[in-house]
C-alpha cells in the first residue's frame, strides 16, 4: 500500500522532535510492563533510543502497554554495565543514577539539558554497586508516603519529562529535526517510511533511494522491491 502523504507528514513531525541527546540505560529490568511503559515514555518526549543490560539469558517481551513504541524507539543491547557505560560516556552524556546516597540530590536541583542519561536498576534491587560507582551524579525523586521509591518505570517518565521541561523552557527543545544529525534523521525516515524497502537496501549494500516532498520514492525499483511498500 502506497505511504499516504499524511502518513508521511506524521513521521517527519515525530522525527523533528527526536533528541539524540536525552536517553535512559536499563540495567536489569526485565518485566515486560515496565519495558513497555518506559520505551513509550522515551517515545513521548522525543528520546531517540534506550539502552539496556539484561540478565543472561532472559527473554524479552514487550506487551500491549508499549503501544507499538518498540518500533520507534531502538533498544540498544550491551553485554554489561561497564561497557554501556564507558560507551555513552565516551558519547558525551552525563549519567544519572537514581538511589539514594549521602550525595544524591533532588533531580529537581539537576541540569539536564545538557546530552542526559538516566539509569535505572532493576526492580526490586535498583543499580549494582558498581553502576553506582560509575555514575556522574546520584539523584533521586522525594517521596512523602509510606513507600520510599516508585516503580521504575513511573520514575523514568518522571525523570524525562523533566528533561523535556527544563530544554522547553531553555529553548532547546528541537522542533525542526535539529535533534538529529541531518543524515541520521534522513536515514530514520526512510526507515519508518518504508521498513521493507529499507531492508532490501541493506542486504544489498546499497543507499536508500531519495523521497520527494511527498514521501514517494524518487527512484525506479525493481517490482518485486516496490511490492514491499
Amino acid at each position: 500500500m502506497p505511504l499516504l502523504p499524511r502518513r508521511f507528514e506524521r513521521l517527519k513531525s515525530v522525527l523533528d522532535h527526536r533528541m539524540a541527546d536525552l536517553t535512559v540505560l536499563l540495567e536489569h529490568v526485565e518485566k515486560p510492563h515496565n519495558l513497555s511503559a518506559i520505551l513509550r515514555s522515551c517515545d513521548a518526549v522525543g528520546a531517540l533510543e534506550a539502552h539496556i543490560v539484561s540478565l543472561q539469558g532472559r527473554p524479552r517481551t514487550f506487551n500491549s502497554t508499549a503501544q507499538g513504541s518498540q518500533k520507534w524507539v531502538a533498544l540498544r543491547d550491551h553485554p554489561s554495565i561497564e561497557s554501556a557505560i564507558t560507551q555513552l560516556k565516551d558519547q558525551g552524556f552525563r549519567l544519572y543514577g537514581t538511589h539514594l546516597g549521602v550525595e544524591a540530590r533532588d533531580y529537581r536541583d539537576c541540569d539536564f539539558t545538557g546530552p542526559t542519561a538516566f539509569v535505572l536498576g532493576a526492580e526490586k534491587w535498583g543499580l549494582t554497586d558498581r553502576a553506582r560507582d560509575l555514575m556522574d551524579q546520584a539523584l533521586f525523586i522525594p517521596m512523602h508516603g509510606m513507600v520510599q521509591s516508585l516503580n521504575v518505570s513511573v520514575a523514568t517518565a518522571t525523570l524525562l519529562f523533566e528533561a523535556l521541561r527544563q530544554r522547553e523552557a531553555a529553548g532547546l527543545a528541537p522542533k525542526h529535526g535539529e535533534g538529529l544529525e541531518p543524515e541520521h534523521y534522513r536515514r530514520l525516515l526512510f526507515e519508518w517510511a518504508y521498513p521493507e524497502v529499507a531492508a532490501w537496501c541493506q542486504e544489498e549494500g546499497r543507499d536508500y533511494p531519495a523521497l520527494n516532498d511527498l514521501g514517494e520514492l524518487a527512484e525506479e525499483l525493481p517490482r518485486t522491491v516496490r511490492l514491499r511498500c
